[in-house]
């Protein structure tokens, strides 16, 4: 029995790496399709508990060469009690549907063997049009479980899927978290879900909703983060962070377990249990899911003096209003009359800017004419963050000082790709604009930024949720950076950790 269970699970493995290879990247991206390692599957499917239903009517929405369905099946056979389990794969991708059927026909005669009753459909419908049909207009049938690799791709705001999901009430811009979404509704009470999908919606604006409506219907009881963004889909270049989540449907909200490895090998396992208010802070309004990795609580969460918003400070952020693409004919790599400076990323190394900078390849410069004016901001101290980072860089916030006397101007452009911190559109005090930027670079900012951002996207709405000192303890830290001239990681971690 072990070594059939090897030989199908192998098969499985062998199919899905061999359909990875074959499959084209444009068709990959037009079904945001990415095939869960047997590794993974092996692992989601371990999390069941399987108390709660004899009778078993699994969801597998998403299910490809069906290597989830098949590490859940593998997980029943064992089970030392008669059952019936139904299988539901939805898998719109008909290239996939003969894979899938072999996958999932290699269990009738092992479930005939064992007494146990089995069935399987394959539904090659669009799941989302499909479920929300069936809410709409009556035949739907609850799931006991449930197990999802769903696609990861943006929902365009005016397209048929988004008009669909606000139809019944799910509003949201991805669709793997359109697939979870439907999937909760889908659930019978007690009913368990296990997902691979994307942090992202831990943290920013666009997810809120979801994060809402997750939070308000399950329980979650387990939470398995890959620390790597680029090996637990090393075969399709997945480059985010990846969480393995647990959710029971109408469950009671009790201590959750979280987990973190590497990559699928989980050759480094970890494994802790939080409050559930590690997770979800009581007092957050925008209910961002922190997934902490070690016990000791982050400084900052527990600080008696880090703890202010940032309109507390009155201080603003903003994300760079130039979009270059819009004022494309107003670009100029070198000056002109009625330019003024345009800074973008590349012009910041370290805290500093280099501007002009040759070197990029963007424009240095945007005419200020009665058509970008709005988009300028007066010339003045300001602190920039970048939006994106790369996987490379140690922190996920990297912050650097505009200082005035740099530009023989009135006016500067901040591309879009930046985020600003400001007072009321000018500029802010130079120790202040110091202080904020070393408080920023500091690690223990970048391990509690770590622990509700999961991705290389830096957002304003995530900075403008984060905590700061008061502005008085920032004006007092800018004033120490400015006097000591140059700095580096270990000078500013041990100042910022003298505020702790």
């Amino acid at each position: 029995m072990v070594e059939n269970m090897l030989q199908r699970i192998e098969y499985v493995e062998e199919t899905r790496k061999d359909i990875a290879k074959k499959v084209s990247p444009l068709h990959k991206s037009k079904l945001g399709q990415y095939f869960t390692p047997t590794s993974i599957a092996n692992f989601m499917a371990s999390l069941y508990s399987f108390d709660q239903f004899e009778n078993i009517r699994l969801l597998d929405a998403g299910a490809g060469v069906g290597s989830l369905s098949a590490s859940f099946l593998e997980r029943w056979l064992v089970r030392d009690y008669t059952s019936h389990i139904d299988v539901i794969a939805y898998e719109i991708d008909p290239q996939l549907e003969g894979f899938l059927n072999k996958t999932l026909s290699m269990y009738t005669k092992l479930a005939t063997e064992r007494h146990m009753g089995y069935a399987f459909k394959i539904n090659e419908n669009d799941f989302i049009e499909d479920t929300v049909n069936l809410i709409q207009f009556g035949g739907l049938v609850k799931y006991s479980h449930a197990i999802l690799n769903p696609p990861y791709k943006k929902i365009l705001s005016k397209s048929r899927h988004r008009k669909l999901l606000h139809a019944v009430g799910i509003e949201t811009a991805n669709l793997y978290s359109a697939f979870v979404a439907l999937t909760i509704k889908l659930m019978e009470p007690k009913g368990e879900i296990v997902a691979i999908i994307p942090r992202s919606f831990c943290n920013g604006l666009y997810f809120k909703h979801f994060r809402n409506f997750l939070l308000s219907k399950t329980a979650i009881n387990h939470i398995h983060l890959f620390s790597s963004r680029n090996k637990a889909f090393k075969d399709d270049s997945v480059l985010q962070e990846n969480i393995i989540i647990h959710l029971i449907k109408s469950g009671r909200q009790r201590n959750v377990t979280v987990s973190s490895s590497t990559d699928d090998t989980f050759s480094d396992y970890v494994i802790n249990e939080f409050p559930f208010e590690r997770i979800v802070k009581p007092e957050d309004k925008e209910n961002l899911i922190f997934i902490p990795t070690m016990v000791e609580m982050n400084p900052i969460e527990t600080s008696k003096t880090i703890y202010h918003s940032i309109e507390k400070i009155s201080v603003e952020v903003s994300t760079g209003p130039v979009v270059d693409f819009r004022v494309k004919s107003f670009l100029r790599n070198e000056p002109m009359e009625n330019t003024v400076p345009l800074l973008y990323p590349g012009h910041f190394i370290d805290m500093k800017v280099k501007w002009p900078n040759y070197d990029l390849s963007k424009s240095n410069y945007i005419q200020n004419h009665e058509e970008t004016r709005k988009w300028l901001l007066p010339n003045g101290y300001y602190v920039v963050v970048r939006r994106f980072s790369s996987k490379e860089e140690k922190r996920r916030i990297v912050a650097s000082i505009v200082e005035p006397h740099v530009f023989g101007s009135m006016l500067l452009g901040f591309e879009n790709h930046l985020n600003i911190f400001h007072e009321n559109k000018g500029g802010l005090l130079p120790e202040l604009a110091y202080g904020l930027a070393v408080y920023l670079n500091s690690s223990v900012v970048d391990q509690y930024f770590r622990l509700f951002n999961g991705h290389t996207q830096v957002n304003a709405t995530d900075l403008r949720l984060m905590k700061y000192p008061n502005r008085e303890i920032l004006i007092k830290l800018g004033t120490w950076a400015k006097s000591v001239g140059i700095i580096n990681q270990e000078a500013i971690d041990k100042e910022v950790g003298l505020l702790l």
